[in-house]
């Protein structure tokens, strides 16, 4: 019983989700399914760019920062004298 009960909370939690975070297009009364679209992205539109300019871009410099350290320090390991062997 408890089982189900989590169950159906859980799928309560991802539908209420899914529907917080939905954009609806709604072109019931006029049958202008273009305009809907347009309207909507032109809403979405700028949530994306911020999501872009505030987490992407960021993530993509914090990756492109630590491959060229890594690329550095093994450029360095691969140059540098061994200095044990001799």
């Amino acid at each position: 019983m408890m089982k189900i009960l989590k169950r159906g909370r859980l799928l309560v939690f991802c539908a209420l989700a899914c529907l917080m975070f939905a954009t609806f297009a709604s072109a019931a009364g006029s049958g202008d399914v273009a305009s809907a679209v347009e309207s909507t992205w032109t809403t979405a539109s700028e949530q994306i760019k911020t999501v872009v300019d505030n987490v992407v871009f960021p993530v993509i410099d914090m990756v492109l920062a630590i491959a060229f350290f890594v690329k550095l320090g093994t450029a360095y390991f691969d140059c540098a004298p061994v200095r044990a062997f001799r």
